[in-house]
């Protein structure tokens, strides 16, 4: 997955983590397990350690400022201190190639999606696009993007990545969302310009084009299948809409925006359908329990990042999220990681028209995270003759 081997002189987390990380994706609350690591931060550089300081005091004094203070300082730190709480997982872990587990609870989730979508509504299911009992289709679309690039940038990988690669690709078609199209393209190319240790490899761009050409395909050849259909659609689903909700919300507190987890009312052309769970359940016709109807509004995201943390943050914290963002893309180009290039470029494209790197998630957000805290990692120990191997 990067161009460090199994001979590298970073040292391997002991195997339970490897497990832990391969649960994730089935299992999102596992995340909370990078708590354990906090202590890490104090190892990091001082200058990162003051971007870092920087991003955590603009939240909390956004907060301040915000139509209620008091609530907003608490959801505030909570949100912060999971992110560093990612943040210094990342530094823990080092090297990108230790997050390769991700990908067999990924590819679970996959299959979990297929299985219920067929087994619940049939061939319709998948036409009206694949879904998952709790991954949103988009959510669905992104994950099989990073599983994807887990599988192009595993260096030493068998036969099985052929497999495993069509299936992930199938995902991300069924599932039909634009967005993670434009993030796999980003991010393969950014992967392909910065990339370093090794000569540039332009088939990185095959799963992006192969996806695309396969659209074409089905699309020219009137293959009735919709999911195609709507990856070759332009219409922009209603975002505008959610945009200027975003704004004009933003503007009732330009400095500290109206609170993290807050800005649901704001976004009135969302919050006037209610309650809802992922689309795949409302076809089921599982509908919001009543307990969570009043928890529906936190939910709500306004479909640009940028938006979205001017609502909730207002220009006082949206600062803080520019700033660990450039460092961290700063870094990411100066190291050359693909991987974490593709997921950095590739989450900043979709987070145009949606919210992919506020917390918590189903565990991509997490991940964004994880991996700017490897950019910001220290400069790797020296080799260990009690180093484990890669699982």
């Amino acid at each position: 997955m990067t161009d460090v081997d199994a001979t590298s002189s970073t040292r391997a987390p002991p195997r339970w983590v490897s497990w832990l990380i391969a649960l994730t994706p089935i299992f999102p609350p596992l995340y909370l397990a990078a708590f354990a690591t906090l202590g890490h931060l104090r190892r990091l550089p001082l200058t990162t350690r003051r971007v870092l300081f920087f991003f955590a005091a603009t939240q909390l004094i956004a907060a301040l400022f915000t139509p209620a203070p008091l609530t907003s300082v608490g959801l505030a730190a909570l949100r912060t201190i999971e992110a560093l709480a990612m943040v210094a997982a990342g530094a823990y872990l080092k090297d990108t190639r230790f997050l390769r587990p991700l990908l067999w609870g990924q590819l679970i989730i996959f299959a979990s999606a297929w299985a219920y979508t067929l087994g619940t509504q049939g061939w319709e299911g998948v036409q009206a696009r694949l879904g998952h009992p709790y991954y949103y289709v988009v959510t669905l679309g992104l994950v099989a993007v990073i599983a994807l690039w887990l599988l192009v940038f595993w260096r030493g990988g068998g036969w099985w990545r052929w497999p495993a690669g069509l299936f992930a690709l199938a995902t991300l078609l069924a599932a039909g969302s634009r967005g993670p199209l434009l993030a796999l393209f980003t991010g393969s190319v950014a992967a392909l310009a910065f990339q370093k240790g090794k000569q540039r490899r332009p088939w990185l761009l095959l799963p992006a084009v192969g996806l695309v050409i396969l659209a074409m395909v089905s699309f020219k050849a009137q293959i009735p299948f919709k999911p195609v259909e709507r990856l070759l659609n332009d219409q922009t689903s209603g975002r505008e809409l959610v945009w200027k909700d975003a704004i004009q919300g933003w503007q009732t507190s330009p400095i500290g925006g109206v609170g993290p987890y807050q800005g649901g009312p704001y976004l009135t052309y969302l919050f006037k359908d209610g309650c809802q769970l992922t689309p795949t359940l409302e076809r089921n016709e599982i509908r919001c329990p009543e307990s969570l109807s009043r928890w529906a509004s936190v939910l709500l995201i306004a479909h640009n990042v940028w938006l979205h943390w001017l609502l909730e943050t207002g220009v006082v914290g949206t600062a803080g999220l520019l700033a660990v963002t450039l460092y961290g893309f700063w870094l990411a180009i100066r190291q050359g990681d693909p991987f974490i290039l593709a997921i950095l470029f590739g989450f900043a494209a979709m987070n145009m028209v949606d919210v992919v790197l506020t917390l918590p998630s189903v565990h991509f957000a997490e991940l964004w995270w994880v991996l700017v805290g490897v950019t910001l990692r220290p400069a790797p120990e020296r080799a260990d003759a009690t180093a484990q191997p890669l699982p």
